[in-house]
C-alpha cells in the first residue's frame, strides 16, 4: 500500500512511518491539513491516515473539502475518541475511525482492508482520456480509430495510469500495483515497459498523452 500519514505529532508520524515501511508499505508523512488536501489532489495513495486535531485545516474541514470528489479511504485517527467524535468524523465522511492509543497491527488490518475494497469497488468499464478510449472488460485500448495491442503488463500499466489521470503515478505505485513489489528491485523494468508503451500509445499522434517526470513518476493526461 501507498499511505499518506497526517499527524502533527513528529514522534507519532515518524514511528507510524518506520512501522509501515517495516511492513513493506510506502508512506508520505504531512503535519497540518492545506498539506494533506494538496498531496492527495497531486499523488496516488491507497489510504489515508488523518489525525483530527492538526494546524491550519482541521481533520473534519479536510473530509468536507473533499466531499464529492475522488479520493483514497481516509481513517481517522484521533485520541478525541468519544462516541459523539466517532459519529461526527463518519459523518464528515471518514471511511474508519480508531481511537489512540491504538494497537499497530490492528491499524495496519483495517487499512488493508479499506484499500482492498476501494480496489475492488466497480470501475468503469471504458476510461476515456481524450481519445484514449481502453475498455477493461475487453481489455482493448483503441486512439481515434486506431486499435492498439498491448501486452498484459503494458495494459495494466496504462491502466493504473488512466485510473489516476492527471494525477503524478509513482514508479513505486507502478511496481506495487503491476509487478506486486513492496520494494524497488532498482532495475531498468518500469523504463523498458514504459517506454515501449509510450511508443505505442503517443506514435504518430499529435498530442502527447504520457510525461515522466524525472526522478518523480509519470502522468497521463
Amino acid at each position: 500500500m501507498r499511505v499518506l500519514v497526517v499527524e502533527d505529532d513528529p514522534s507519532v508520524s515518524h514511528w507510524l512511518g518506520s512501522k509501515l515501511h517495516a511492513s513493506g508499505h510506502n508512506y508520505r508523512l504531512t503535519d497540518n491539513g492545506e498539506g494533506a488536501l494538496h498531496m492527495i489532489e497531486q499523488e496516488v495513495f491507497d489510504v489515508v491516515i488523518l489525525d483530527r486535531v492538526i494546524p491550519k485545516i482541521d481533520g473534519i474541514e479536510v473530509l468536507s473539502r473533499l466531499s464529492g470528489k475522488p479520493r483514497p479511504p481516509i481513517l481517522i485517527l484521533s485520541a478525541n475518541d468519544q462516541t459523539a467524535d466517532r459519529v461526527e468524523g463518519l459523518r464528515a465522511g471518514a471511511d474508519d475511525y480508531l481511537g489512540k492509543p491504538f494497537d499497530f497491527t490492528e491499524l495496519l488490518l483495517r487499512l488493508e482492508i479499506l484499500a482492498k475494497r476501494h480496489q475492488k469497488s466497480a470501475p468503469d468499464e471504458v476510461l476515456q482520456i481524450e481519445d484514449l478510449s481502453i475498455d477493461l472488460a475487453r481489455r482493448t485500448v483503441t486512439r481515434g480509430q486506431q486499435r492498439i495491442d498491448l501486452t498484459d503488463k503494458e495494459f495494466k500499466l496504462l491502466q493504473v495510469l488512466a485510473e489516476h489521470h492527471g494525477q503524478t503515478v509513482t514508479r513505486s505505485m507502478l511496481l506495487e500495483r503491476v509487478w506486486g513489489y513492496h520494494f524497488d528491485p532498482q532495475t531498468n523494468l518500469i523504463d523498458v515497459h514504459l517506454s515501449k508503451l509510450r511508443t505505442k500509445i503517443d506514435k504518430g499522434f499529435d498530442r502527447q498523452l504520457i510525461r515522466t517526470l524525472r526522478a518523480i513518476g509519470y502522468v497521463l493526461g
